[in-house]
């Protein structure tokens, strides 16, 4: 019995993981400590790909406004994720700013939002997207923003083999303007 979310399967993954530590070579008579990585892998997948669950998704408050007021920003949010293309970590700190129109969202969705949707195979690019798309389906903002900045270990660990930040910005409506630019840039230097 499965108990991944329909369409995935632990006695799968498991499967797969032995038979890629065989592919590898690796021998566990040797190393007996690899007789459990299996199911510890196939554990650690279903934790941190929780996000491809549609009842992940969190049913998020909203509440009324009079679509005046400034910007909502929630900042230095930790964030982790697997790169789709690698399947190793990428992970970093964002930033997740809104416009109200109508409709205000409590400040701990931005965070649940960053949870659920990196907690999947993602590009840091897409992340961004489906953030500010679920953020303008539930608010309908004036306009929102959501900046990751993040280290990937697929450019760390292979490939050129260098440390660096990659920052994605997501940024719509009248938030794109000069108006906020410099609040966005500031606030997502953490300054």
């Amino acid at each position: 019995m499965s108990d991944l979310p329909p369409g995935r399967d632990t006695a799968a993954v498991e499967r797969a993981i032995a038979e890629l530590i065989r592919a590898l070579g690796l021998d566990t008579a040797a190393e007996p400590e690899l007789l459990a990585t299996p199911a510890r892998v196939a554990d650690l997948y279903r934790e941190i790909l929780g996000g491809l669950d549609p009842a992940e998704v969190p049913e998020l408050a909203t509440f009324p406004h009079d679509g005046q007021g400034d910007l909502v920003m929630v900042r230095d949010l930790p964030f982790h994720s697997l790169c789709v293309h690698h399947f190793v970590p990428f992970f970093g700190r964002a930033l997740i700013a809104y416009l109200p129109g109508q409709k205000l969202f409590g400040i701990s969705a931005a965070a649940r939002l960053l949870d659920t949707y990196a907690r999947r195979p993602q590009l840091q690019e897409r992340l961004g997207q489906q953030i500010a798309d679920h953020i303008e389906q539930l608010v309908q903002p004036r306009g929102v923003a959501v900046i990751l900045e993040a280290r990937h270990l697929c450019m760390e660990m292979r490939g050129i083999r260098r440390y660096g930040m990659v920052e994605t910005r997501t940024v719509r409506g009248e938030l794109e303007g000069p108006r906020y630019a410099d609040a966005l840039r500031l606030s997502a230097a953490g300054r």
